[in-house]
């Protein structure tokens, strides 16, 4: 079996795709992987998690740099739903720069960490200074490396490690599946106590995955090669975090080549607007839910009435006749849904095969397309400094 659709294995090693091909390709059977992961653990992870979520006071703080910061603006909406807890996506960027603007000493708090690596600078630091300045301070470290920082420094009385499977620990530069798992995986420890039924749904999933994968590759490698410069990813709720992950990881994969920009449905209508222009790829990005719908389809409705851009590409669970795009990329085959959260790992999937097949296009290598070394696995020259209160 090719490792991608379309591409020999010889191909991808002579491109230096290999890494970037197989980890896109994995990622329906690294999700049922990454359930069972959770289901194995469950009981210890309750343990751990129950007498938190009994502190009247507590707060959810979800953090990570770069494409793991975006797992939290994906999730932090879920948890506060079904844990009734408040939560917020905060990036370890952000904390490093101004902890006292997010980690209050006197308020219970729960950090959230997602690490590809667990290596990078400001995930380190950030737990550092939780630790630091919140005088009741618990983590739950979500890591694909067992040899990282994080998971090696966690201390056993206020912090809790998961280990994504190995697979998830991406080797080319551009997170994929590590970034799926580990959205994954926060999707069904906010949902902890269903985990065994929420099984269907991860299965339904890995099953869409492998429809995009299988159908789609084609389409997706003649959108990725036309001609254009810019890129736009429109994602409501959930799917702004999405979008945001689709944007990265294009402009990641073409090495700067392809711009891109993400927004909401509705923000998009105020000024962003004007970045559409005839050589511009759209791609919308729908939700299940038949009141976000409204809101897509007047958008999509008022893009095309003016400038459409080159292409549009609507990703969406089943068909939706009343929506308008060039091209559709259509999940569900057998007319079952999941819930709305279930399809954000997936939803993903075709910004990574465009960005894939349009590095390849533009003579890059998919595994390390960054020609200057401008940018890398793990980020590399922060230099960190002592916090004090004294400094604020």
């Amino acid at each position: 079996m090719e490792p991608f659709p379309g591409l020999s294995k010889d191909a991808l090693e002579r491109n230096g795709a290999i890494y970037t091909a197989t980890e896109i390709a994995g990622q329906p059977q690294l999700w049922l992987k990454t359930h069972l992961y959770l289901f194995n653990i469950r009981q210890k992870l309750h343990e751990f998690l129950t007498p938190l979520f009994e502190k009247p006071d507590l707060q959810i703080v979800l953090t990570g740099a770069g494409t793991s910061a975006y797992i939290g603006d994906v999730l932090h909406g879920v948890m506060q739903k079904h844990l009734g807890i408040p939560t917020r996506s905060v990036a370890t960027t952000d904390i490093v720069t101004h902890p006292e603007h997010f980690l209050l000493a006197d308020k219970p708090t729960l950090l959230v960490s997602f690490a590809r690596s667990g290596n990078s600078p400001e995930s380190v630091k950030a737990v550092e200074l939780a630790n630091e300045v919140c005088n009741d301070i618990y983590h739950l470290i979500i890591t694909c490396n067992p040899e990282g920082q994080l998971a090696k420094q966690a201390q056993q009385n206020n912090a809790f490690v998961f280990l994504l499977p190995p697979e998830a620990n991406d080797q080319s530069l551009a997170m994929t599946g590590s970034f799926s798992s580990m959205l994954l995986s926060g999707i069904l420890i906010a949902r902890l106590n269903e985990i065994e039924q929420l099984q269907e749904q991860v299965r339904l999933v890995s099953q869409y995955g492998q429809v995009i994968l299988n159908e789609f590759a084609e389409p997706l490698q003649k959108a990725a090669q036309l001609d254009f410069g810019r890129a736009v990813f429109l994602g409501s709720g959930i799917f702004q975090g999405v979008a945001r992950e689709s944007h990265l990881k294009l402009q990641e994969l073409t090495d700067g080549h392809v711009i891109c920009k993400f927004d909401t449905f509705l923000g998009f209508r105020h000024g962003p607007k004007a970045v559409i222009t005839p050589n511009t790829l759209m791609v919308y990005i729908l939700s299940n839910q038949p009141y976000a719908h409204l809101y897509e389809k007047d958008l999509i409705d008022s893009v095309y009435a003016g400038q459409k851009g080159i292409l549009g590409i609507g990703i969406s669970e089943h068909p939706m006749e009343d929506i308008r795009t060039d091209l559709s990329v259509v999940m569900s085959r057998n007319g079952k849904s999941v819930d709305e959260e279930f399809l954000a790992p997936v939803s993903v999937l075709p910004a990574q095969m465009i960005g894939f097949y349009k590095s390849l296009h533009l003579g890059l290598k998919p595994d390390s397309p960054s020609e200057s070394g401008t940018i890398s696995r793990v980020v590399q020259g922060v230099k960190l400094y002592p916090y004090s209160k004294q400094n604020v």
